[in-house]
């Protein structure tokens, strides 16, 4: 049986726990931005050609992707605040090396150090639901999912300003200082989550996969400079096709392995991965669109002739609004579920990019487009986890979230790619330079909408949950955190129905029997699997439950006093108390 969370986490997480994790995310999630104010300038920085330079990205966006799945997979294993330590650490030692260098090759290196930190994210998600009281669990989760986001948005004017007025190598500078920053208050604030998944590394499916990953990734990233039709390009795509299938067969076949393909191929979690993907790519797109518009000289007759640090400050209500939508995302869970709250925020970003193809005219029109898509990928973000974590086991909270932020990943990969491809195709030859054009600008929107539209498919194909209880994610102040707290009290017995391999059990029946053999109360689990009974009185009760496609289980407990008993019921056989 996998691990079940106890309170006692939740009384060592402190007030600052979850601005620290958050903060810690927002400084991994920089590192996607922090060179795009200077993109255009990194030949001649780095005295080397158009195609080469484009590795310093793409190489962070290799080993972010590659890092993230296995980061999370280890802290199951070895403990969340270790590896997000370890992640952090990595991270600066990159940002340093690339600070003192102005060679390609190192600069290259320095860029995949720190694009291993994008694992940070998934190990807060994880540290949060292992830590955190339910009442809080939402909002930060919220916060914590968001921080891609936030962090790419509020890169964008910051390494633009230091890019324009002083030398470009004080970026990562920075970004080492906030690395620093980040690991000192971990290790001042944050707790190590005591629950561990059991079983040992699988070295042979990390090797495997990211050789998949790579050659996957890798052609998405170069195939507009390759041609998506020459025989390197096709060669990668077909060797990732076999390596990943050879993967998965051999991911089956052990006893514990990196990504449990079973629990990734159930329903939600894989339709909720898909979705993720669309989420990525439409966030992508908004990034590489604006900033070019802002910046295009007003000669062309459709350019903004914007500075770069103006271009960059019209695009930060991207990173900001999400930051804000984490307590609204909280509060319409609560009420709605997060499927609905995923379905809300695709709905925002469609009128997002739809409007946005007609405010492309001024400055003001593109800081509107930011602040309405904004908004919806901050929803749509905030109810990734939250649909991750109700479906999988808390010993494989880790590894599923770290996946789930692999295809957001994956997302803003093939964004990048095929909105490089559209602009390139599209632009205007002038005096030898290429200059994107508004037919492009459009076209990419249109992209990203369509994206939306295919995430919205999804969506609505997940299966529908009753919203989450009033004692996990409905309380965003001290009052109605004491008043989930005195409900939890109220109600007696609560746990979650799980199998005997920790995967929560929907709509199970649980009926609680009294001494004189009368039915006390009964009530349905929820899509987590969580339930809670309240008693008419103190004394000996039976708990039954009872679920399709499971033997029944019947269990004696005893309530005293007012405090509630968490009781985990495992079906078919054993009983496991929280």
């Amino acid at each position: 049986m996998s691990p079940t969370t106890t309170d006692e986490p939740a009384r060592r997480a402190t007030g600052a726990t979850v601005p620290v994790l958050a903060f810690a995310g927002i400084v991994v999630a920089v590192m996607q931005t922090l060179l795009v104010p200077v993109i255009k300038d990194l030949p001649r920085l780095l005295d080397t050609s158009s195609s080469n330079a484009t590795w310093v990205l793409t190489s962070t966006l290799l080993s972010g992707a590659v890092a993230t799945p296995i980061m999370g997979r280890l802290g199951d294993l070895f403990g969340k605040r270790r590896m997000l330590i370890l992640s952090l650490s990595v991270m600066v030692a990159g940002a340093l090396v690339s600070a003192f260098t102005d060679a390609l090759l190192p600069m290259i290196v320095g860029r995949t150090l720190q694009g291993f930190a994008m694992g940070a994210i998934p190990l807060g998600i994880g540290l949060m639901r292992d830590m955190l009281p339910r009442e809080r669990l939402g909002s930060a989760m919220a916060l914590m999912s968001s921080s891609i986001g936030v962090g790419g948005g509020l890169a964008l004017p910051a390494a633009a300003l230091v890019a324009q007025h002083t030398d470009w190598h004080a970026l990562f500078y920075g970004a080492a200082g906030l690395g620093v920053l980040a690991i000192a208050l971990t290790l001042l604030v944050v707790p190590e989550s005591p629950l561990r998944a059991k079983g040992s590394f699988d070295l042979p499916g990390a090797l495997g996969l990211s050789a998949g990953l790579v050659l996957f990734l890798l052609p998405i990233t170069k195939g507009s400079d390759w041609g998506w039709s020459s025989p390197t390009t096709l060669g990668l795509f077909a060797a990732a096709v076999v390596i990943l299938l050879l993967w998965g067969l051999m991911e089956l076949r052990v006893a514990a392995p990196l990504v449990d393909l079973r629990t990734t191929a159930r329903r939600e979690v894989l339709l909720t991965n898909l979705a993720s993907i669309m989420v990525g790519v439409s966030f992508y797109v908004i990034s590489l669109v604006l900033p070019q518009l802002l910046q295009l000289p007003s000669e062309t007759g459709y350019g903004l002739g914007q500075s770069m640090v103006v271009a960059g400050l019209c695009v930060a209500p991207l990173g900001l609004t999400m930051m804000f939508t984490a307590p609204v995302y909280a509060r319409l869970s609560a009420r709605y579920g997060p499927r609905t709250t995923l379905i809300i925020g695709l709905l925002i970003i469609a009128v997002g990019y739809g409007g946005g193809l007609g405010l492309m005219n001024a400055a003001w029109q593109t800081v509107v487009t930011s602040v309405l898509i904004g908004a919806g990928i901050g929803l749509a973000y905030s109810s990734l986890p939250a649909l991750i974590i109700g479906a999988v086991p808390a010993s494989e909270t880790g590894a599923a979230n770290g996946l789930n932020t692999l295809m957001r990943s994956i997302g803003t990969s093939v964004s990048s790619a095929v909105i490089g491809m559209v602009l390139a195709n599209t632009a205007n030859d002038v005096g030898g330079v290429a200059v994107p054009t508004m037919h492009g600008f459009r076209v990419s929107f249109l992209i990203a909408t369509a994206a939306v539209a295919v995430g919205l498919a999804l969506a609505f194909f997940l299966p529908r949950r009753r919203p989450e209880s009033t004692t996990q994610l409905r309380a965003s102040s001290e009052e109605d955190a004491n008043l989930a707290r005195a409900e939890q009290a109220l109600a007696g017995f609560r746990g979650r129905v799980l199998t005997t391999d920790g995967v929560p059990v929907a709509r199970a029946k649980v009926t609680l029997i009294d001494r004189h053999g009368r039915q006390a109360g009964a009530t349905l689990s929820a899509g987590d699997g969580s339930y809670a009974l309240a008693v008419p009185a103190e004394g000996p009760y039976v708990l039954a439950a009872r679920a399709a496609g499971h033997g029944p289980l019947a269990h004696s407990a005893t309530h005293t006093g007012h405090r509630p008993v968490d009781l985990d019921l495992s079906l078919p056989g054993e009983t496991v108390t929280a």
